[in-house]
């Protein structure tokens, strides 16, 4: 016997909003097109990227801390006016 376990492991990421970690399926990727962070829900595009919960709080929270140009190396800030209004979307709320 090999000791492994027959049950395949969940990969993790962190938040970069709350900071906390959570099964890779549960965040939304985040990547960054020129100067704008666009969201990635099937996790195809090229490039860096960055996970967050679909809340807004979490986003709010990522904004506030500078997260987005720090995750994903970019020179300068981010326009995250996009995600906001997909999450908003994924919400049922209107944008």
């Amino acid at each position: 016997m090999s000791g492994r376990t027959q049950a395949r492991a969940c990969p993790e990421r962190t938040c970069v909003g709350c900071r906390e970690r959570a099964a890779k399926s549960d965040l939304l990727r985040i990547v960054a097109i020129e100067d704008e962070c666009v969201p990635d829900p099937r996790g195809t595009l090229p490039g860096r990227g960055a996970y967050v919960h679909p809340a807004v709080v979490c986003l709010d929270q990522a904004v506030r801390r500078r997260a987005f140009p720090r995750a994903l190396r970019s020179a300068g800030a981010l326009d995250t006016a996009a995600l906001r209004a997909a999450l908003a979307v994924a919400a049922g709320a209107t944008p």
